[in-house]
């Protein structure tokens, strides 16, 4: 007996590790990461002094709905990820997990993260469980109907930036307003570039994921427009119609200089065409947005 319980002990571990792998791709761990990113900094944004529980309720209740989200979207979406490369080997549609388990985890993450984001504030919450409906309910169905879908995503997706100040003030005005739309319009560029690469795979399961249908001259003059956009609204704060979200000279010229870099390779994908060129516009995508709340962040605090 005692020689089996010891045997067992390996299994056990192996079989804990592989579900806690399991449950990091189900909630797209990094993905979600990258989005408590932005709802960290716009917390920082608005706040004078920073309260450690709020910015933890923040974090942990920001990554449950994120997590809900991506568990929901990938339970819906179980037999069109078996068509997909990118997405065959997922716990769901590669039989590691059943259906029944990955619901269960996917409603305990909304319950727990309203929970913890409505002990902020209501709007907090509210906010928090707008976007875990519009994600699943309207832009996951609408995947397969209409490149327009990407436009409904791009509501539970420009959420987090704002929503960090929304935790901090328990209001909504023009300073989360702006946070909300250049998240918004920054997530065109970066969502197309993806879907130019991966146009081939999107296709296999019939999601309509760029604006044109195609990787062509159209998608890519859309891209460069919203790149464009985007831009011109990082700097609105360096004006007077911002309320008490301002930028100082020197956090123009960075966020001037960035924008530029940004924009560099939406030409260059509109010049080329190519997969490669996709992949380069999207990683400066990353690079872009993720420098653009440090600049914010450190323009205010320093």
């Amino acid at each position: 007996m005692m020689k089996t319980h010891f045997n067992s002990l390996p299994v056990t571990h192996f079989v804990s590790a592989a579900f806690f792998s399991d449950f990091l791709q189900l909630t797209k761990f990094r993905l979600a990461i990258s989005v408590v990113f932005s709802s960290i900094a716009g917390y920082l944004l608005a706040a004078d002094k920073i309260e450690t529980l709020v910015l933890l309720g923040l974090s942990f209740g920001g990554f449950a709905m994120v997590g809900a989200s991506n568990v929901f979207n990938q339970w819906i979406e179980k037999e069109k990820d078996t068509l997909m490369d990118r997405t065959k080997n997922r716990p769901l549609p590669a039989g590691r997990m059943n259906d029944l388990t990955a619901l269960v985890i996917g409603s305990a993450l909304a319950i727990l993260g309203i929970y913890i984001l409505n002990n902020i504030n209501f709007k907090t919450a509210l906010f928090g469980a707008l976007s875990i409906f519009i994600y699943t309910c309207i832009y996951t169905p609408l995947k397969s109907a209409t490149p327009l879908s990407v436009f409904i995503g791009a509501f539970p997706g420009a959420i987090p930036f704002m929503l960090g100040w929304v935790a901090a003030t328990g209001s909504f005005g023009i300073e989360p307003g702006i946070l909300f739309m250049l998240q918004f319009f920054w997530q065109f560029p970066h969502f197309w570039a993806i879907g130019w690469m991966l146009d081939n795979d999107y296709k296999k399961a019939g999601f309509k994921m760029l604006p044109s249908g195609n990787p062509d001259k159209a998608t890519a003059f859309q891209i460069v427009f919203y790149t464009l956009w985007t831009l011109i609204i990082s700097l609105i704060p360096s004006t007077q119609y911002s309320g008490t979200l301002s930028l100082s000279v020197v956090a123009v010229v960075f966020l001037t200089l960035i924008g530029l870099y940004f924009l560099y390779f939406a030409l260059k994908l509109m010049q080329e065409k190519t997969k490669e060129a996709a992949k380069k516009l999207m990683h400066a995508s990353i690079v872009y947005i993720s420098l653009l709340q440090i600049i914010y962040v450190l323009d205010k605090w320093i």
